[in-house]
This record gives C-alpha cells, structure tokens and sequence, in this order.
C-alpha cells in the first residue's frame, strides 16, 4: 500500500473527478456516507453529536455527515467557521443540503464564538482542516482546538486531525492540534500517522475506501509503503520435493557473553524456526553447554575466550553471519567485530552490540559491506547518527545513512520502517506492544539469518523477515496477552506464523 503526499492525495481527488466521470459533490457524498456508517456502528443515538466544521472541503465532509446522521435520527449540532466568508463550493453546497432537510442546529461562526458545553457523553467530529494545511494553526482555530482537547469529549477527525501536517511536524506548535481517539482516514494513510510521537493526536485510524483512482496510485511516484499479506506471500520461497539441509543454507550466528547466553539462544531457535538448513553459534566457551541444551539442532563452535567473543570466524562453510546479540563491547570483543565485517564476503546481518560498537568506532562505518542489513532499534540508531528531535528527522537521517553505506537498515518499533540503500522505506503493519520486551530484537536477526543464508536477497529477506516476527507476535498476543507474553513466545508462534502466510491449514 502506498502512502502518498498530502499533494498528491489532492491530485489524486482531481483525476478521480476527470477520469472516473464523478463530480467532486459525489465524491464527498461518498465520504460522509462512509464516515456516518463507522460513526453509527460505534456510537448509539444516545450520544450528542457537536460537528466543528471548517470553510473548505474538509468542512463539506463533516456537513454532510451531520445531514445524514441527522437524518437517522440522532441529536446533531453544527459549528461551521467562515471568518472570511469564502467557502469552498462544495462545503457551500452542503450547507444548502442541510437546511433543506430542516436541521434545526446550525451555527455559522464569522466573528465571535460561544462554545458549546462540552460533555464525555458527546462525541466532536472534527472537520475543521484536513490535509491542506502546511503551517501551524494560530488565532481563533487554535483556540477551538485547545478548547476540544479540554473536554473529556470523544473526538473523531475527518481524514486527518487538524493541525497536523501530513508529512513533517517538526515546527508545528504541538497544543494547536487536535487529540483524536479516532481518525477516519480517505483513501490512503499519511506518514504522520506512523510517528510514535503523533499517536496522542491520531488515536485510533481507520481507512476509509472511497474509490479514488488505482490508476493515478499506481502511477504515483513515492518512496513510501506499508507491507501487505498478499505482497509478503509472494516471497516466500517453494519447496521442492526432493530438498535437503543442503539446499536451505548453513548460516552462522556469532552471539552471547558471559550472562547473556539467552540472548544467543533466543536468535539461534528463531533462526531454526525459520527454515534454515544448518545453523552454527559462534559463542564463548562458558555458553556452550547452555546452546547445546538449549537448541540442540544447532551446532556449536566455542570462541577462543571464555567469557566474550575474540576471534573472527573463517566464513567459507556458510551463506549468511549474523553478529551482536548479546556479544558485549569488551575492547577485544570490538577489534573482533570489526575484523569479523572488513573481511565479510557473505551476506550480513549487523544487530545490537555489533552496532553499539560503531558508535564509539565510527571510522569504521564505511567498511560495513554492501547490501548488509543493520536492525537497529531507535537507542541503537541514534547512537550511529546523532540524536533527532522527531520522526521525521530520524527517518530523513536513517535514509541518508542507508544511502552513504548501500545497505539496508530496519529501524524496529510501531510499524518498523525497513529502508533501502535507494531511499524506499517499507513500513511494517504486524506487531504489537506486548513485543517491546527483551529478547525481542534478537528473534528478528535468527529469523533475518535464516532467510538470507536461503539465498533471499536483502530486500526480501527485511520484508519477510519483519513482517513474520510482528506476525507471530500477534499470534503470541491472542495466546497469552500484551503483558504477559515475552521472547520465548515470540518463537513459539512462528510455525503458526508460517501457515498462515503459506496457507497451510
């Protein structure tokens, strides 16, 4: 799915009138009916709907929604602001609609506002600006704003709550914007939505399809997406009847220290649940019986050092290496890392401690080979590009990073954003909160080692690899609950996982 402009989610509304034969009154009636229909399953006729429209568009919307949910019967009232008296023609039309129909609450604010009393029985649909805006709001709507986000109201956002920008929020004033619960979204999502820091005015979002033209979102031009089941399916990989280990590669995962053995034998079981042939852990002398009874499928290759990882590996038995879950940042232990990727010849996966060593060896970054994957969460990254003020900032840095290596790195969080050495960032759907746990990062690198050392090329492998991890977390989450569910149960869910995506009942 891709996520648009704010710009061309606009030109997207004006080919769709020229090319689909629909006028621009049809297609906001569509809207509004969509918007009422949610509206109405979510909410009885118990509850006063207080509608805060604005001059434009996004103010015909919310309009129409009060005509109709007015029209089935519940108790509706209207604040439409004009303070310039220049409404946009379909907003204009709607109003007319509405008073034809005899609604009886109807207030056009050009001047002075008497605000309604607000109560948490209501709910505000809010229509004041939706994706036009590129500047702070100020004045009077800043007012109304803060004044919706006093009450203890249920708000829902047409299309996008106002005073938000679509794309960068980084000088937006942060009190002028609407707190949402829920956002009915037309059409397509917006970055914004993505930010971890947006969600408090986002709330809930919810995509609404209004039919606007698969030929002009086909053609659009961005580097933005979202995965999706069908796209994921299409990359797993066939297998042939008469396969062997030998034909789903020996990976190596270079992994633990003293007291962090878990964090080797969490990556080593992902990486076993994931489909690869032979898998050997690379790990100090003390963690040897631990991976041996722990993931006995897996062989074991101990370190010279009994306590931390201090010599590289020769790489000549394996297709894929894994390195950093658990590893440390012992002198030595960096030397090693860095020795271990100058003289990388295979495809590569850098993870936790093995990033955490850039960061004091920066020198260093540009030896990272072509095309190997960096999985980060946002510590880690900032750690490597400094620290970012929001979002939108650290997304622009990461992509700049991405560039200047030529690999591909898996920002991890709320819909993790997997960004290519060209500029395209991936964002991930599947997952959930339970996930934020220990361990978490290190089921991402086993599986992201099983499938590179499958032969999966890099920007697969992230999409798949990603993908499947929040999905089995998903399943975790049903089994036992956000709170409850750890690592372990990550893994546990992977098979399941698995069938799911290969429709194997």
């Amino acid at each position: 799915m891709k996520i648009l402009t704010c710009t061309q989610q606009k030109e997207a509304d004006k080919y769709t009138i020229v090319h689909e034969n629909i006028l621009s009154i049809n297609l906001m009636e569509k809207a509004a009916s969509l918007i009422t229909d949610e509206i109405c399953s979510r909410w009885d006729k118990s509850h006063r709907i207080i509608v805060f429209a604005g001059p434009g568009n996004n103010g015909g919307d919310a309009v129409a929604v009060a005509r109709m949910l007015f029209l089935k019967g519940y108790q509706v009232e209207v604040y439409l602001f004009n303070v310039t008296g220049n409404m946009s023609d379909d907003c204009t039309t709607n109003v007319h609609r509405l008073q034809e129909c005899g609604f009886p609450n109807y207030h056009e604010i050009s001047n002075s506002f008497d605000p309604p009393k607000l109560t948490s029985a209501d709910i505000v649909v809010d229509g004041l600006f939706g994706s036009g805006i590129n500047k702070p709001l100020n004045g009077g709507f800043a007012s109304v704003v803060r004044y919706i986000n006093a009450s203890q109201s249920t708000v829902v956002s047409i299309d996008m709550p106002s005073g938000l920008m679509g794309e960068d929020n980084t000088y937006n004033i942060r009190q002028n914007i609407i707190q949402a619960d829920l956002t009915l979204c037309i059409q397509l999502p917006k970055l914004a939505f993505l930010f971890p820091e947006n969600e408090e005015y986002v709330g809930e979002w919810k995509l609404l399809d209004i039919g606007i033209s698969q030929e002009y979102i086909a053609e659009a031009e961005t580097p933005y997406r979202i995965c999706e089941a069908d796209e994921i399916r299409s990359l797993i990989k066939p297998r042939n009847r008469f396969s062997h280990k030998g034909n789903f590669g020996h990976g190596l995962l270079i992994a633990g220290t003293y007291g962090m053995a878990g964090a080797a034998v969490l990556a080593a079981r992902a990486c076993m649940r994931s489909g690869i042939g032979l898998l050997t852990v690379h790990t100090p002398v003390c963690n040897h019986a631990i991976l041996q009874t722990c993931v006995p499928e897996a062989m074991v290759q101990d370190d010279v050092h009994e306590h931390y990882f201090a010599e590289p590996v020769d790489l000549d038995s394996y297709q894929a290496v894994a390195i950093g879950p658990g590893i440390g940042q012992e002198e030595e232990t960096a030397l090693a890392t860095l020795e271990q990727i100058c003289d990388c010849y295979i495809p590569l996966v850098l993870d936790a401690d093995a990033l955490n060593i850039f960061s004091t060896h920066r020198n260093y970054l540009n030896k990272i080979p072509r095309s190997s994957i960096l999985t980060p969460h946002i510590g880690e990254l900032e750690r490597i590009i400094g620290k970012c003020s929001n979002s939108y900032e650290r997304l622009s840095k990461t992509k700049e990073l991405a560039a200047y290596l030529q690999c591909y790195i898996i920002v991890k969080g709320a819909y993790t954003a997997i960004i290519t050495p060209d500029g395209k960032c991936h964002f991930n759907p599947t997952g959930n909160p339970g996930m934020a746990t220990g361990g978490s990062g290190d089921v991402l690198t086993g599986i992201l080692l099983a499938l590179m050392a499958q032969g999966y090329e890099q920007a697969d492998a992230c999409r798949l690899g990603v993908y499947l991890h929040g999905l089995a977390g998903d399943i975790a989450r049903a089994r036992y609950g956000e709170i409850s569910m750890n690592s372990g149960d990550i893994i546990n869910a992977l098979p399941e996982a698995w069938k799911q995506l290969t429709d194997i009942k």
